[in-house]
């Protein structure tokens, strides 16, 4: 065994911890920059909350709400922008894995002038961002427990990520209360993107011991509680569950990375601004197809979890899960076609190839081609 596993954030789990918002970030700064959606945590009155217990607590606010699924660089600055203007010097991200990524760019960049891009491809290496605080509200990227923040070039439609230990939140306070205001349709697929990273994580060639242990635990929770969660909200314990596995699943990804899937959806959400969840499950059965022969034992431990025998069923088990999940779905119903399979081959194996090499089997340029036909 030969592994580095170093993960120095403050992870404040369990209900009603959203409340300690103002309590926490009055020990970093002075003034809040308060990063957030445009409807989501207002229509259920986080927002408000959070901004209550700032002034409560003695920290002025500034509320950013400018920040969309697929989170782009050009967003990014707009909050820079702002941010600089109004002297704040602590930046709080209140939403899903959109908004975590965006507050944590942002902050990067508060303190690392010139082309985000320059830093994404590793041209640049920047410096700390201003600290971070983030507020999950979906139980899907793991935002809150890496160096990761995934975004897209409007210009280019590079989707890719940002990937620096200086982006690593301070202090995460995951709150599973505050999850219960997603619809079903967003449930379900931030709990798939859960799933798929503890699942790329477990079989990946950068795993080890601990991102394993890890990411078992993520995968049999989301198998054991999601579908319950689907059929009914009022399970507290299933909400934690779920919870604590995107957390678990943003920290192993963290250390071990995603791979294949990850790398294939990101061109395609690039591409049409899918929600990114959904591309993952039109994805993951077919690659998970070509991927278990090169690792039967790992991908026969997870199909086991969902009910399969072995590897050799490990795709169909996925599949049978996306049914019980109401995440069936292709492609081609998400928009893309099959002339867009050229574009997205050619940017998965520009922006993703640390990706596909991560994998236990390494897929060329013409197999990538094949998966998207087939996917659509």
């Amino acid at each position: 065994m030969d592994f580095n596993y170093a993960l120095p954030v403050n992870l404040m789990f369990g209900s009603g911890k959203s409340e300690l918002a103002g309590e926490v970030c009055k020990n970093y700064g002075k003034k809040a920059f308060v990063v957030t959606g445009g409807s989501s945590t207002k229509r259920s009155g986080l927002l408000d909350r959070v901004v209550s217990r700032l002034t409560e607590s003695g920290v002025d606010s500034v509320v950013f709400d400018k920040v969309t699924q697929n989170p782009l660089t050009s967003t990014v600055y707009e909050g820079v922008e702002l941010a600089r203007a109004e002297g704040c010097d602590v930046v709080l991200g209140v939403g899903g894995g959109s908004i975590m990524d965006a507050a944590k760019a942002i902050a990067f960049c508060m303190n690392n002038d010139g082309d985000i891009s320059d830093y994404i491809f590793g041209l640049k290496q920047g410096k700390k961002a201003v600290t971070i605080i983030l507020i999950p509200t979906t139980c899907g990227t793991g935002s809150e427990g890496n160096q990761i923040a995934v975004l897209t070039n409007p210009i280019t439609k590079d989707k890719k990520a940002l990937y620096t230990m200086n982006i690593l939140p301070t202090v995460s306070i995951i709150d599973p209360q505050v999850m219960k205001t997603m619809p079903k349709h967003i449930l379900c697929s931030v709990g798939f993107d859960a799933f798929t990273h503890s699942l790329e994580a477990y079989t990946s060639k950068k795993a080890n011991p601990l991102t394993d242990a890890q990411a078992l635990l993520g995968i049999k929770l989301i198998a054991r509680n999601l579908p319950m969660l689907m059929e009914g909200y009022d399970n507290d314990r299933a909400w934690e569950a779920v919870s604590l596995a995107a957390t678990l699943g943003g920290m192993v990804i963290g250390v071990a990375g995603v791979s294949a899937t990850h790398g294939l959806e990101h061109p395609a959400s690039g591409l049409k601004n899918i929600v990114h969840g959904r591309g993952l499950a039109a994805l993951t059965p077919i690659i998970v197809d070509r991927l278990a022969p090169a690792l039967p034992q790992k991908f026969a431990e997870v199909s086991k979890i969902l009910g399969g025998k072995d590897e050799t069923d490990c795709a169909d088990s996925i599949r049978k899960f996306l049914k019980a999940i109401d995440l069936d779905v292709k492609l081609g119903d998400l928009g893309i076609v099959q002339d867009d399979v050229q574009w997205m081959t050619d940017n998965c194996m520009k922006i993703s190839a640390g990706n596909l090499s991560n994998a236990p089997k390494v897929f060329s340029k013409e197999e990538v081609a094949e998966i998207y036909s087939l996917a659509i």
